[in-house]
């Protein structure tokens, strides 16, 4: 299965005041060009969609636009809310456009079975969990562990009952230990917001959003993809890039990059004024 890995839109953002919606509709063209030319089997888009969690009409357009034409492309699309969207926004309407190939995380509540997605080696159980905090937990598994972000993580993973001997994949947007941030992203003090990598191990692929800085964590089977778009001057040096994830059987993974280049770079200057 080819799978291609995408998060931390963040439609709508603005830079310093100024508007990065034509730069973001020109990136998002570019993104269905790599989709036409790659022809990956299903697309993640891992969290924080929007740049707030009530997006302008004009940012709910754009991204309306985007996955109804990534729709005709590819299909199944998996989305899932990150720390800056809304998860009943982006849950609205999911039933209905499960229909056209689009899977959209729900609100959490605990029932999170996988979506399988069929290959010439047998079907891949995708996982999708949107950004949790440990209240959404707590609310749903009241005798777990769920004092912290860690805890409360490993114990959503823990009632997935994830089957090891298939191959898995989740999708999910949370602060991994370890993890380089770009700069622009929300990042608790002191680390509140941390969890360990080890959680991921039942999986052949841990797609995650949040970061903006594309990175593996101890290996490329845990990856950040980073965003499409540099959104602050502390990643003026990034490259930006689409992941395009192959599983083939189990405990084969080969990573690919897809640079992306954006209509106007983003330079930071430094001389006398």
């Amino acid at each position: 299965m080819r799978l291609m890995h995408l998060s931390d839109l963040h439609i709508g953002k603005r830079l310093n005041e100024f508007s990065l919606l034509d730069d973001q509709s020109y990136i998002l063209d570019e993104i269905l060009r790599i989709a036409e030319e790659q022809k990956p089997d299903a697309v993640a888009i891992a969290g924080d969609i929007y740049d707030k969690s009530t997006p302008s009409a004009e940012a709910v357009a754009l991204f309306d636009s985007f996955i109804s034409r990534l729709a005709r492309l590819v299909t199944p699309v998996f989305v899932i809310s990150g720390n800056h969207d809304s998860a009943e926004r982006i849950a609205f309407g999911s039933s209905l456009m499960q229909t056209a190939g689009v899977y959209l995380s729900p609100v959490y509540n605990g029932e999170n079975s996988p979506i399988k997605v069929d290959d010439e080696f047998g079907s891949v159980n995708v996982y999708m969990l949107p950004f949790i905090r440990p209240s959404d937990v707590r609310r749903v598994y009241p005798d777990d562990d769920t004092e912290s972000f860690d805890s409360a993580f490993k114990a959503a993973v823990s009632h997935l009952n994830v089957n090891e001997k298939e191959r898995n994949v989740i999708i999910a947007h949370q602060f991994i230990t370890g993890a380089a941030a770009g700069g622009s992203e929300s990042v608790s003090v002191g680390g509140l917001d941390n969890i360990s990598a080890e959680v991921f191990a039942p999986f052949d692929y841990a797609a995650l959003g949040h970061i903006h800085h594309r990175q593996n964590i101890t290996s490329e089977k845990v990856r950040y993809c980073g965003t499409p778009l540099k959104y602050s001057f502390s990643e003026a040096g990034h490259h930006k890039s689409v992941t395009i994830v192959t599983l083939g059987k189990k405990g084969d993974l080969t990573l690919r990059l897809s640079p992306l280049v954006p209509r106007r770079d983003l330079r930071e200057i430094r001389g006398s004024f």
